[in-house]
């Protein structure tokens, strides 16, 4: 059975972007530096997911397992600041994005909009993966598939960074608590990354 994660670097101040974030800048100011985890460790001249190999171990095991994803659920901003990732996020996988208004042309034939909410979006995705896990991008959706009850996992990668201004990633959530259970702790020099299963 496939499980949907949500996959987000964070700064410890809760921030996944720094403050005016926007297409020509998705990180916002001072943003990427919750990216450093990635790099190091790619060929020069590398391109696509490719050029973001880490050089770390752990690192390296959630990078794998991110490009092991038979779908991407991905946020409407979050997939337009990207660019759709050139319709290609990695290995040719499908990507899902939930939208209440689909864009009237379409250039990417694996970019699929989803007009008929969170819950429908990840079943589509779930479908597409043939048992392997989905992953998702972007704090709204996550939030969305949190408060549909679709959403399996959260990983973060820790940065420790504080940005003191900018995107926050659990901003937006329903007033009831969530449990959340700690299942997997990887340490890398620079970076924690923290795997929690939703509980329901």
């Amino acid at each position: 059975m496939s499980d949907v994660y949500l996959t987000m670097a964070m700064s410890l101040d809760g921030f996944i972007t720094g403050p005016d974030d926007n297409a020509e800048n998705p990180a916002g100011t001072n943003g990427m530096r919750l990216m450093n985890w990635l790099g190091g460790g790619a060929e020069p001249g590398a391109e696509g997911p490719n050029a973001f190999r880490p050089k770390y171990p752990h690192s390296q095991q959630v990078f794998d397992e991110s490009m092991a994803t038979g779908a991407v659920i991905a946020g409407r901003r979050t997939a337009d600041f990207a660019g759709y990732w050139g319709g290609d996020h990695h290995n040719g996988v499908p990507i899902f994005v939930p939208t209440h208004q689909p864009p009237a042309e379409n250039p990417y034939e694996r970019v699929h909009y989803v007009t008929d909410g969170i819950a429908s979006c990840v079943e589509q995705a779930k479908q597409a993966a043939g048992g392997r896990d989905v992953m998702m991008h972007g704090a709204n959706t996550g939030q969305e598939a949190l408060k549909a009850g679709v959403l399996d996992l959260i990983e973060i990668q820790l940065r420790p960074v504080l940005l003191g201004r900018g995107r926050r990633l659990f901003d937006g959530l329903p007033s009831e608590h969530t449990d959340l259970e700690l299942v997997r702790t990887l340490e890398d020099p620079g970076v924690l990354h923290l795997r929690y299963a939703v509980r329901r």
